[in-house]
């Protein structure tokens, strides 16, 4: 029989004020597996650039995924010019593309004319409901910047997410296009909340 034992960190809590801790956790164990990349969701910028700060003089990479544009406001990019030019010129890739688990399919469950659930809405309200917010959150970040090209599907990275704010859930993600939804892999669980 063959194995490996981690450790899995659970947050009392979720929400933001977990993000310092997730960004060292994502640190720390993309380090012990050699891994490359670490993707964070960001909607404003600030979790971002925690995780910026916990990356210093490691060589790993930052990648960040935004809210589309018009997410919370038609029209309106909500992330902050100010932290998206400090991320740009530490080379960080910022990635701004439609949501992979709503998307066009939000937009037909809202709808008083076709309402009802959808199936990729489904599989995003399970992964919320029976792991945690930033679980659902990752794995969307990751499809997105798959399909943008900008990390490979052939290399595991670390992924983070949170729960209406901040990062507080972490994992390790063997990445796949939205197309192939199903060759994603959640390896690890690193850290996330507990309770939610």
């Amino acid at each position: 029989m063959s194995y490996t034992t981690r450790d899995i960190y659970y947050f009392d809590r979720p929400g933001g004020e977990n993000t310092r801790d997730a960004a060292r956790m994502a640190v720390e164990r993309a380090k012990s597996l050699g891994i490359r990349r670490i993707l964070v969701a960001s909607s404003g910028g600030s979790t971002a650039l925690a995780f910026l700060e916990a990356l210093k003089g490691t060589g790993i990479e930052l990648v960040v995924v935004t809210h589309v544009v018009g997410f919370a406001k038609p029209g309106v990019w909500e992330f902050e010019e100010e932290a998206a030019e400090t991320l740009r010129a530490a080379g960080v890739r910022i990635v701004t593309g439609t949501h992979a688990l709503s998307g066009l399919e939000r937009a037909l469950s809202r709808s008083q004319r076709v309402g009802g659930g959808s199936r990729t809405e489904a599989i995003a309200e399970a992964l919320r409901r029976i792991v945690a917010v930033g679980l659902k959150v990752a794995v969307e970040c990751t499809l997105i910047a798959a399909d943008q090209g900008i990390i490979p599907i052939d290399e595991e990275i670390v992924a983070a997410g949170g729960t209406m704010s901040g990062a507080d859930t972490v994992c390790v993600i063997r990445p796949a296009h939205t197309a192939s939804f199903f060759d994603l892999q959640v390896r690890e669980i690193v850290a996330m909340p507990r309770n939610r």
